[in-house]
């Protein structure tokens, strides 16, 4: 298997068995974000203990480098910091898919991420402490 047979597949896992998928109660702060060009849609729950993320949920629609991606960033973040979720690059994540991906479906893929940057950034912004 060719290093791109074996990513495509581990991404393909994520969007057939996605890991965190579903709504949270009470979460910290939530956010829906939308691909208005493909109209893939990402909605990120996040529930924060102190400044770590104790719990990280999605739900959403799309492709599956969008949906699968979602599935790759919450087990990402899941026990980090906000400030180590905020220093996620996205050359990172798209190394961690490892794909070769034209600038469309590079959106695809960063809609996760940016969706969960937004969520947490939008919580320092409402001043609510984290």
């Amino acid at each position: 298997m060719t290093d791109v047979e074996e990513k495509t597949e581990i991404l393909m896992d994520h969007y057939r068995s996605p890991h965190n998928y579903g709504k949270m109660e009470s979460p910290t702060a939530e956010l829906l974000e939308y691909n208005p060009v493909c109209g893939d849609a990402v909605q990120m729950f996040v529930k924060l203990k102190g400044n770590m993320v104790e719990d990280v949920k999605f739900i959403g629609r799309g492709c599956s480098i969008s949906q699968g991606s979602a599935s790759m960033v919450t087990d990402m973040a899941r026990g980090k910091s906000v400030e180590e979720i905020m220093g996620i690059t996205p050359q990172h994540l798209l190394n961690l898919i490892g794909l070769p991906l034209g600038p469309s479906r590079e959106k695809c893929a960063l809609l996760p991420l940016n969706t969960l940057q937004k969520c947490l950034a939008r919580l320092g912004r409402e001043n609510v402490k984290i």
